[in-house]
């Protein structure tokens, strides 16, 4: 790689550490076990604060908003594609696979032969010499925050990876930095978290736009970390969660992420784990501009809301255990646009507009109608009990009703795969029970993937015939969504 020449900036805005240190500090040591194809970096620590730019005040107005819609070009997972034409255009040649989800966010992928596989669900790229099962997990940072020590800073997600490590010779990590067509001054390692409580920095082979490759030593956690001079360009990502509650008001959680899976995951764990409860909105997430550490952005609503704060200024926040959020409240819900902005330049970032339809559908399945039916089972119910404990109570008082006997129709199910999100190929596998092979059948013709999402659901109807029901299809997916449940709830009040 060559060295391009550039103004050189602080990329040292990584003070975060954990509340939970499982690891000790180790003695950072830099591991000879492969060759580097760039020059040889200088390792040595720096304690002291790099500079920064004073950021020019932004105009509190943004002047004129562009109508073109974001693509929504995203994958099935937490792994969110990055829409960069020079970054995307890497890897297109190696074998794309779908792993198989285990328990606790692990994956399994089954490879046959030797070859370089690539996995479709968190972008990881197996080099392998023979047969062989890896299993592998997405880690926080934050879990061993103490470990990355100046001028080194989070490159990618973090992984554990497991298998036996002499059939496989090498592994590329996906990085969550947009390289350009500019030669940057950086240099990229792998921190090696070892099973002895250390870790130790190890050379790379090299680097691409997308990812970073590294000759396999031994397996225990790992991940790209990156030391630069120049400013670092993050490819980013905006995530929503709306509270769920009975106020008849909008509150929402915004999130303004770098697209690194250790660090998406922690906001759904955070998420999950808040005494309040939250359905995530799916709009398009990836960021039209790249974020820089440094840089203050405004968070915009047309018509107004109350936003907290109203800017932010962008730090790669993975080695956090708290993530920063944006609160949006609107007293009265309407259809709405937000705008993210860097104030600099007053250039978007990032919109998304919400419609009712977002949050309203979401909350009326949740209801269940008190009104009055013409005497059937619906009048019996005790108002007296929470939504979900009523409906529970019905379903098991249903083996003989309509309901456990109905068939689902193609109907039924072209509405429900259009409900049905991005994880439509975990549901496939996991809880329909599903094979790879269905899936990579269903996906060899070009079409939308909402009739990918319906011939998946025809699948299973073929596989359970007369078990094919509306309550059996409850059951099979009653935990993955309760806008799904809602809509299965819809079909059987409709008989």
């Amino acid at each position: 790689m060559s060295r391009g020449a550039g103004v050189a900036e602080s990329s040292d805005d990584y003070n975060g550490s954990s509340e939970e240190k499982d690891c000790p500090s180790p003695n950072l040591d830099t591991s000879k076990d492969s060759k580097s194809d760039n020059e040889e970096p200088k390792t040595e620590k720096i304690n002291g604060e790099g500079g920064e730019s004073p950021t020019q005040e932004a105009s509190t107005q943004v002047k004129e908003w562009k109508d073109k819609e974001f693509p929504t070009d995203y994958l099935n997972s937490e792994y969110i594609k990055p829409h960069c034409e020079h970054c995307n255009a890497e890897n297109k040649h190696n074998e794309q696979v779908t792993p198989r989800l285990l328990s606790r966010g692990q994956f399994l992928l089954k490879v046959d032969a030797e070859g370089i596989y690539e996995c479709t669900e968190t972008g990881l790229i197996f080099e392998v010499n023979r047969k062989v099962d890896i299993k592998y997990c997405v880690l926080s940072w934050s879990k061993y925050a103490d470990l990355v020590v100046k001028p080194w800073a989070v490159g990618g997600p973090l992984f554990d990876v497991k298998c036996d490590p002499t059939c496989l010779t090498s592994i590329q990590f996906p990085h969550s930095l947009c390289l350009g067509h500019h030669d940057s001054s950086m240099t990229f390692k792998v921190l090696h978290v070892k099973r002895s409580g250390g870790a130790s920095l190890e050379y790379t082979v090299d680097h691409s736009a997308s990812h970073v490759k590294w000759r396999v030593s031994s397996l225990s956690p790992v991940g790209p970390v990156i030391q630069s001079e120049d400013t670092l360009y993050h490819h980013g990502a905006v995530i929503l969660y709306k509270v769920v509650d009975h106020n008849p008001s909008l509150s929402l959680r915004v999130y303004v992420a770098t697209n690194n899976e250790s660090f998406i995951k922690d906001i759904s764990k955070s998420v999950k784990h808040s005494s309040k409860k939250f359905m995530k909105i799916d709009k398009p997430p990836v960021c039209q501009k790249l974020l820089q550490n440094g840089k203050k952005y405004r968070l915009i609503s047309e018509p107004e809301a109350d936003i907290t704060p109203e800017e932010i200024e962008f730090v790669d926040g993975s080695l956090l255990k708290l993530k920063s959020y944006i609160e949006v409240y609107l007293e009265q819900p309407v259809e709405f646009k937000l705008l993210l902005v860097e104030m600099d330049s007053e250039e978007i970032v990032w919109k998304a507009k919400l419609r009712e339809c977002d949050w309203v559908q979401h909350e009326q399945s949740r209801n269940v109608s008190k009104s009055s039916t013409g005497g059937n089972r619906r009048r019996k119910m005790s108002s007296t009990l929470p939504d979900e404990e009523v409906y529970d109570k019905r379903m098991k008082q249903t083996d003989t009703s309509e309901g456990a006997k109905t068939l689902l129709t193609d109907t039924q199910l072209i509405t429900l795969a259009g409900k049905l999100g991005k994880e439509w190929i975990k549901i496939a596998i996991v809880n329909l029970e599903l094979d790879i092979s269905d899936i990579d059948a269903i996906r060899e013709k070009e079409e939308d993937v909402t009739i990918y999402k319906f011939r998946m659901l025809k699948k299973w109807q073929e596989k359970e015939q007369s078990n094919a029901t509306v309550q059996n299809l409850y059951k099979c997916l009653k935990n993955v969504s309760v806008e799904i449940q809602g809509v299965l709830e819809g079909f059987l009040r409709a008989i």
